[in-house]
């Protein structure tokens, strides 16, 4: 499983772990996702997404409809 935000696409990014003897071990920073059930009025349907809170907190201004036009018009989710 992906650690991939459908909606805005975000990825882990690399970086360093820095200790207090400056000694640097790659690690990796992981967007913090959540997987949430929505419902779409207009279909009359739910679907699952995997979401970053960033993006739940842009779905909770916009609405979910609104949204998932956007990603689409983006390249970053596909309707089925």
């Amino acid at each position: 499983m992906a650690k991939v935000c459908d909606i805005t696409g975000k990825t882990p990014r690399t970086g360093n772990n820095v200790s207090h003897a400056n000694n640097k071990t790659k690690r990796k920073f992981y967007p913090n996702l959540h997987k949430k059930r929505f419902y779409i009025p207009e279909e009359d349907a739910w679907i699952t997404l995997k979401v970053c809170t960033s993006a739940l907190k842009t779905i909770n201004k916009k609405g979910i409809s609104a949204v998932l036009k956007e990603a689409q018009a983006k390249g970053m989710f596909v309707v089925e």
